[in-house]
């Protein structure tokens, strides 16, 4: 039987990019499909039915945001994976695509293998249904949701550990997807590993966001697991920056930095899972 390839549509004015890119990931193993033009952009979407979006965002008649605009807008492609591939630098252009909506934001000139990575990690994602991270492998979304709620219905009484990776835009902006991702697998093994010298098999860790991790816990081994952790992830920041850079990123206050919080007393405080989420995000802040 053959596999089904996916889909994969490039909206991309510049011929070379745009040649370069098809070739690439047709050697990969994907179908792909290239426009140059906004309006057939968003027309292709709509006949194509692609698994995933390559987009420019300066593009000859409508802009990238529009596309995509148009993309979350239309029950149709609302759930598309959109990766933007641009020559915009600023933290602002970046911010404006993934506030529309946008999966990533590669800025030009690209590392191709990269692109692959997170081309790859976008479409595992949507296979998964969002059930695991990408990078990590860890529960998120409705997983997490289901173990908190199974803690607030349960007799017994669980605590829950949160782990906030701090400043991680400003890492990524500066090393690139790639070196993030790093960071994030790296951060979620050492949590892995502490867990196993203190915590039960069944205890659970998954994500609430891409940068946050929950610990669902007994009680009893919260203050242990905390102390650990908070000593562990400490030493190890520094590390992920380059020799050259660390002494200076020492100093900056946008440096990579690791955030716990915790509940000790689950059952009872919330009634809802929102309202457990909400009190997490607020412990962070």
């Amino acid at each position: 039987m053959t596999d089904i390839k996916s889909k994969i549509l490039i909206i991309e004015d510049d011929l070379d990019v745009a040649e370069m890119l098809n070739a690439y990931f047709r050697v990969q193993g994907y179908e792909v499909f290239t426009v140059n033009w906004g309006e057939d952009g968003v027309r292709s979407c709509q006949t194509v039915h692609p698994d995933l979006v390559i987009l420019d965002i300066r593009l000859p008649d409508i802009d990238g945001y529009e596309v995509a605009r148009r993309l979350r807008g239309d029950r149709r492609t609302s759930e598309i994976p959109i990766i933007f591939l641009t020559e915009k630098r600023d933290r602002s252009d970046r911010l404006q695509g993934l506030e529309i909506g946008a999966d990533d934001y590669i800025t030009k000139p690209f590392d191709v293998q990269e692109l692959r990575l997170r081309v790859r990690n976008a479409l595992k994602r949507l296979s998964q249904g969002s059930l695991t991270n990408p990078v990590t492998g860890l529960p998120e979304g409705a997983l997490v949701d289901e173990r908190l709620s199974e803690i607030l219905n349960k007799e017994s009484n669980s605590a829950v550990l949160f782990v906030s990776i701090e400043n991680m835009d400003s890492f990524r902006e500066a090393y690139g997807f790639v070196a993030s991702d790093d960071v994030l697998r790296a951060i979620s093994l050492m949590i892995v590993n502490t867990m196993r010298e203190v915590s039960r098999p069944e205890d659970f860790l998954g994500h609430l966001t891409g940068t946050d991790f929950i610990i669902v816990l007994p009680p009893s081994n919260l203050a242990a697991l905390g102390e650990k952790l908070r000593s562990r992830l400490a030493q190890s920041m520094e590390y992920f920056y380059p020799i050259k850079d660390r002494e200076q990123m020492a100093k900056r206050v946008d440096r990579l930095n690791t955030k716990l919080a915790e509940i000790s007393t689950f059952k009872g405080q919330f009634s809802t899972v929102d309202q457990a989420k909400a009190e997490l995000v607020r412990l962070k802040k």
